[in-house]
């Protein structure tokens, strides 16, 4: 069985939908060699990335930039799992007020330095909220644990 892990900051309960939304298209009924686990960024810890096989990450933009608590997970498991998950298929959403472009980049950048591969470019659900984003999450989990379930990464 293989590991999709989502570490999301979900700080409203639009957020929480969205990451919700990640992980029932993750979990979707047809994939059935994936796992999936949704967990907060203050909560992950080194050990959750490298049991993984995948992971998807959820940010809100602040600033222009990724949610505090995404770069204190980056902070804490950037050189426990440096060497050991080179490779690792990984993918992004973001909740942007804005336009998200300084978000994706932050996060692309720390990801490049991981060496981890990017599987699907960034989700960037930008502006007001709209319903329409939660199937947008739904499919990005969906596409990410389909690919994990069929090898294709």
């Amino acid at each position: 069985m293989k590991q999709l892990l989502i570490v999301a900051h979900a700080p409203s309960e639009n957020t929480r939908a969205m990451a919700e939304a990640v992980l029932k298209g993750a979990s979707h009924q047809d994939i059935d060699n994936v796992s999936c686990r949704l967990i907060a960024p203050l909560d992950a810890e080194p050990a959750d990335v490298l049991a993984c096989d995948a992971i998807i990450l959820g940010t809100t933009e602040n600033l222009g930039y990724m949610s505090g608590a995404l770069k204190d997970f980056f902070d804490r498991c950037y050189y426990p799992c440096l060497e050991v998950k080179q490779g690792l298929p990984c993918a992004l959403y973001v909740r942007a007020g804005q336009d998200g472009t300084g978000t994706c980049r932050a996060v692309e950048t720390i990801c490049t330095g991981l060496r981890w591969n990017w599987v699907q470019p960034p989700l960037v659900c930008r502006g007001d909220w709209q319903e329409g984003f939660l199937e947008k999450c739904s499919e990005l989990g969906m596409n990410v644990s389909a690919g994990l379930d069929v090898g294709i990464y």
